[in-house]
């Protein structure tokens, strides 16, 4: 199975790059963005889906400081592919940037 691990930093921990995108936005013409946070997305192919969570805890992310959200894809998509995406464990029902059908 194909996965998508996406890592943001937990609310209330300081995010720099995120500040610094926010305040570049609208110097580039781009007003009403706020809240703005960059993480990282990390890809891979799993035998075991199951032990995804243990994977985030122990290697792909820093739980301290970090929270994580797995998408699983039905196929071997290509990055830039949201074809086929589904959340694992999560409510939240957000796009990828450049993964737009």
């Amino acid at each position: 199975m194909r996965a998508r691990v996406l890592v943001t930093p937990k609310a209330g921990i300081l995010d720099p790059q995120g500040q610094a995108v926010e305040r570049a936005l609208p110097a580039l013409g781009f007003t009403g963005v706020r809240n703005v946070h960059v993480g990282r997305m990390i890809e891979l192919d799993v035998e075991d889906p199951a032990r995804l969570p243990e994977m985030c805890e122990r290697l792909l992310t820093n739980p301290l400081i970090e929270d994580y959200e797995i998408v699983e894809f039905a196929g071997a998509n290509s990055i830039g592919s949201s074809a086929g995406a589904e959340l694992l464990g999560s409510s939240v029902d957000a796009e990828l940037p450049g993964t737009k059908a």
